[in-house]
């Protein structure tokens, strides 16, 4: 084990965790941001970051933050931190690959008194069960004699520059309550919102992988209300503007559930769930509604489309927005794909424009080829998918002058006023 005066950190994986992470520690202590990407090494070494969650001038401010894609440079850490990636596979089932490829990594590198540090969003038990068994048998050290391991649950916000890192109140746990205390202190040295010391590993598990699995219920309870409203002939805003007048009415609104977080976290416990014998129906009732959504959009669309008697098959669609939220360039998960595979399937013609996504990317990711500016009097429909600040600067009538007269606009995201659009969410 080590103290606070001897911290030398590692981080394993620079993404949209990892990195801000990074640049926090690197301010206060020897801190290694370690990727296997050598080109996200690259261009962090040279004071850029394509994600845009941390600045030059923050990279500059990280005076004792260095990065290597060799895992030889690891060795100097005695706390590593593994912030890699947690997603899901085509079956819904959670893909461990990235976190146990780290741990393989850490085997490699870990030594006697040396602390593991797990942030990436898991079930309950996986840390102890499915991670530090691979360290254990890579290094030859054994857990909780040789080497101790903690957990403490990202809650990182792409694109958010008001909660950041420091500002987010951090859960904090460790193997034995003597870890437990001092990766706290390791924590609470540079979180300004305080922490919180979980009673265990599991507990902080827990904790972490229900904040979006609510959340998900949430939206999709608005999601399954704004399709019967719909229904109803009843604008969704409005009875939520209405609902919302009492003090403990949720401000939830409805929409294309996707992202690294709230469209995936749910499956990891209901995987666990599934695998202790209790099938959790609200919570996968939750995600068909939500996984739903983007099928349901687009049938709506095809509908209005057809009472304005405009020829579905070979129509053109111009879809405002790829990222899975506004004003970030994070694709990952993004559910506006189902949108485009609906789409396709109609036969129509669907063109992406979004300002923040990278083009290569887009196409690395989905195959997707972006517009870089959508043609004027070209569509017969247009989807306001994501809610970025361009496309409200754009306004009714700037997105109108890229549609044919007869047309229909559909606004998923309340951007544009309600009697300008003739379909809202």
């Amino acid at each position: 084990m080590t103290d606070l005066k001897n911290v030398n950190i590692a981080i394993i994986g620079l993404g949209y965790v990892g990195l801000p992470l990074a640049v926090e520690f690197g301010k206060h202590y020897p801190t290694m941001g370690f990727d296997i990407n050598q080109a996200r090494v690259t261009e962090l070494s040279q004071g850029r970051d394509h994600t845009l969650e941390v600045s030059p001038d923050e990279l500059k401010l990280a005076t004792q933050l260095s990065f290597s894609s060799q895992i030889a440079d690891l060795e100097r850490a005695n706390i590593y931190i593994v912030t890699v990636p947690t997603p899901i596979d085509k079956h819904r089932q959670p893909d461990l690959t990235p976190l146990i490829k780290a741990s393989e990594t850490l085997g490699k590198v870990i030594r006697k008194g040396d602390i593991v540090i797990y942030e990436s969003t898991v079930y309950p038990g996986a840390t102890e069960e499915d991670c530090i068994p691979v360290v254990e048998r890579v290094s030859g050290l054994k857990y909780n004699v040789d080497f101790f391991a903690g957990y403490s649950p990202e809650r990182i916000n792409p694109g958010d520059k008001e909660h950041r890192v420091t500002t987010i109140k951090k859960v904090t746990s460790g193997s034995t309550p003597e870890i437990a205390e001092q990766v706290d202190a390791l924590y609470s040295s540079i979180i300004t919102a305080g922490t919180y010391k979980a009673s265990s590993i599991r507990v902080a598990e827990a904790a972490k992988v229900i904040e979006n699995t609510q959340r998900d219920l949430n939206i999709a309870l608005i999601n399954e209300l704004a399709v019967i409203f719909n229904k109803l002939g009843i604008d969704t805003e409005e009875v939520l503007l209405a609902a919302g007048t009492k003090w403990n009415f949720l401000p939830f609104r409805p929409g294309l559930v996707g992202g690294h977080c709230i469209g995936v976290d749910p499956y990891y416990l209901t995987h666990k769930a599934q695998s202790i014998g209790y099938n959790p129906e609200v919570i996968l009732a939750g995600r068909r509604i939500n996984d739903s959504m983007g099928r349901y959009v687009i049938s709506e669309l095809v509908k209005a489309m057809i009472k304005r008697r405009i020829h579905v098959a070979g129509a053109k669609v111009l879809v405002l927005g790829l990222t899975f939220k506004e004003n970030c360039p994070d694709i990952r998960n993004t559910k506006v794909v189902d949108m485009l595979t609906e789409l396709a399937e109609y036969g129509v013609q669907a063109d992406v424009y979004d300002p923040w996504v990278d083009p290569a990317q887009a196409e690395h990711e989905y195959g997707i080829t972006l517009v870089q500016q959508p043609n004027p009097a070209h569509y017969d429909a247009a989807i306001v998918a994501v809610a970025h600040n361009q496309f409200r600067e754009l306004g009714v009538v700037g997105i109108k002058a890229l549609m044919k007269e007869n047309h229909v606009l559909y606004d998923l995201k309340y951007l544009l006023p309600a009697n300008s659009c003739d379909l809202r969410l």
